[in-house]
């Protein structure tokens, strides 16, 4: 004697249902997290390429460098 009819869960297909559901959040969390190192990594390249541009701008400021050096230098940079 059978207890529950196999029309009951849909008859199964719930657990289709739970996997799908399930690999929906894993590419969720694998989405957030290949933004979230995005948007970091070029926060920081862009923070580095600024700095690397204000440190020639104040050794040409205190007279390190010419004027043909520094201009070479920021080409190379930019």
């Amino acid at each position: 004697m059978q207890i529950w009819p196999m029309h009951d869960m849909m008859g199964g297909f719930w657990i289709f249902g739970m996997i799908l559901a399930l690999i929906f959040w894993i590419l969720v969390i694998i989405g957030l997290v290949l933004l979230i190192r995005y948007l970091w990594e070029g926060s920081t390249t862009r923070r580095e390429h600024e700095s690397a541009l204000e440190i020639l701008k104040k050794r040409y400021a205190r007279g390190e460098i010419s004027k043909e050096e520094f201009e070479e230098r920021k080409r190379d940079l930019i």
